[in-house]
C-alpha cells in the first residue's frame, strides 16, 4: 500500500474499520494517522490515533485484547482502510 495515495483528512486522519477475518464481524472503527498506520504495518498489531487523548493507542496495550492484523487494504477512493485480522 502506498501511503502517499491515501486521503487523510485535514487533521491527518483516516478511518480504519477492523473486521474479524473469520466471521466478517466489525470489531472496531477508529482512526489512524501516518505514524499509527506505519506502526500497525510494522508490528502487525492495530495502532490508532486517539482523538480524545491526542496520542497513539496500541489496541490491547492495557486490556491485553490485541488485534492481530492479517491485511490492510484501502477502499477504492483511498479515503478509508479495512483492517482484517483477529
Amino acid at each position: 500500500m502506498n501511503l502517499d495515495e491515501l486521503k487523510f483528512d485535514e487533521k491527518g486522519l483516516i478511518p480504519a474499520i477492523v473486521v474479524d477475518d473469520e466471521t466478517g464481524k466489525v470489531l472496531t472503527l477508529a482512526y489512524m494517522n501516518r505514524e499509527s498506520l506505519a506502526i500497525s504495518m510494522e508490528k502487525k498489531l492495530t495502532c490508532f490515533w486517539s482523538r480524545s487523548r491526542q496520542e497513539l493507542w496500541l489496541k490491547g496495550e492495557t486490556s491485553g485484547n490485541y488485534q492481530h492484523i492479517g491485511s490492510i487494504t484501502a477502499g477504492c477512493d483511498g479515503d478509508a482502510l479495512e483492517v482484517r485480522g483477529e
